[in-house]
């Protein structure tokens, strides 16, 4: 560690949904408290807290479109943009935060001389080929996510250091975290006062919750044949809204009726601890997209033992028997078998306290930031 200014930062990314706009704001807060940063994106929600809190270029209100042709044109159009931004930009370091197939900007930011990193948020190609697939032939959209794959890759090779969640993060991705260019603990952090154990585990219900988008990607399918099937004395919850949930309230109505599943709709992100304080676990049988969704440090944070799918940076802090469960399988009667066996065991108020140090340990605000100082240290 050295006294030297450390350099400043302009975050790039690409069109901001929801999702991506929680995990921008959160990296733009933990950088913003080491150094000076600044925020290039397009389509950014006219209500997003960025705008008030940092400093924000904004390339086109328009986001990637509803279908693929649309989308790469858009693509191209915003990486040109990005161009001339950045060279217009005075920082010395450029972050392509999700953006990492924008191959374009992170060349011409070396060829400027400034230092470019990527940041994935996940599996982009995976997620892209998955809503592909709902409106192209199979083979189509796998074409069309191995050309993204391989503009990754190649970003990947012409950036100067590559930053991952976690370290496993890193190795899903093809990448080894003992490389002199890769960054393998940039996770986010929790906001530890807001999200805590407000009830303590032993006073809970047995009350199964999923929280997240309800869409195919989330495995909600699966899941409501898991619902249907729980014993009368467990009830499981969905928290928060999506494509399937008119498709959840026909094929649950006779369990919501009887109180044995419930639906929430829309909760706003204030009033997720309190949800998850409700929880006796959480259940996330997601695909292999996400590199490290924000939701499992928040159920974390909150004492509630998370049972997940084993993909990317997860089982750096899903640690089985420790601060949750692996999930080896996502069918629906694995799952089933699952939940009841972990809701039968002795120790959960362990495990739960065990989640909570965690984040107190290594997922919370300050030690965000001292990651993220030590990595613009070592560059």
């Amino acid at each position: 560690m050295t006294d030297e200014p450390l350099p400043s930062v302009c975050v790039v990314t690409h069109p901001l949904a929801a999702a991506g706009e929680n995990a921008t704001r959160s990296l733009l807060d933990i950088l913003s408290a080491v150094t000076s940063v600044a925020l290039v994106t397009a389509d950014l929600p006219a209500d997003s807290e960025i705008r008030d809190r940092h400093e924000l270029i904004e390339l086109t209100q328009k986001g990637t479109g509803d279908s693929a042709v649309t989308a790469a044109v858009r693509f191209l159009l915003n990486q040109l943009r990005m161009c001339r931004v950045i060279a217009a930009r005075d920082e010395d370091v450029v972050l392509f935060f999700g953006a990492t197939s924008y191959l374009l900007p992170i060349i011409v930011a070396r060829l400027l001389g400034k230092t470019a990193l990527v940041e994935p948020r996940g599996d982009v190609p995976l997620t892209l080929r998955l809503n592909w697939e709902q409106q192209l032939p199979d083979w189509v959209a796998a074409g069309l996510a191995y050309t993204v794959r391989t503009l990754e890759r190649a970003g990947f090779a012409a950036a100067h250091g590559i930053i991952t969640y976690t370290p496993e993060m890193a190795r899903q991705l093809d990448l080894h975290p003992e490389s002199p260019n890769v960054y393998p603990t940039g996770a986010r952090y929790v906001r530890t006062d807001e999200f805590r154990v407000q009830r303590a585990y032993t006073d809970r219900g047995r009350i199964v919750g999923f929280l997240g988008r309800l869409d195919e990607e989330k495995n909600i399918r699966e899941l409501a044949t898991v619902a249907a099937r729980l014993p009368d004395d467990v009830t499981f919850r969905f928290i928060g809204d999506g494509d399937l949930r008119s498709w959840l309230s026909s094929e649950l109505a006779a369990e919501i009726e009887r109180g044995a599943v419930e639906l929430t709709g829309w909760v706003d992100h204030d009033d997720v601890p309190d949800q998850l304080n409700d929880l006796s676990l959480l259940v996330l049988p997601s695909q292999p997209t996400e590199g490290l969704p924000t939701t499992i440090l928040e159920a974390l944070a909150c004492g509630t033992p998370v049972l997940a799918s084993p993909v990317s940076g997860v089982p750096d802090v899903v640690r089985e028997g420790e601060t949750g469960f692996l999930l080896d399988s996502r069918e629906a009667a694995v799952l089933h078998e699952t939940i009841l066996n972990i809701l039968e065991r002795d120790g959960l108020d362990r495990i739960s306290e065990n989640g909570r140090d965690l984040i107190e340990s290594q997922y919370s605000f300050e030690a965000a930031c001292e990651r993220y100082r030590s990595i613009l240290n070592r560059l």
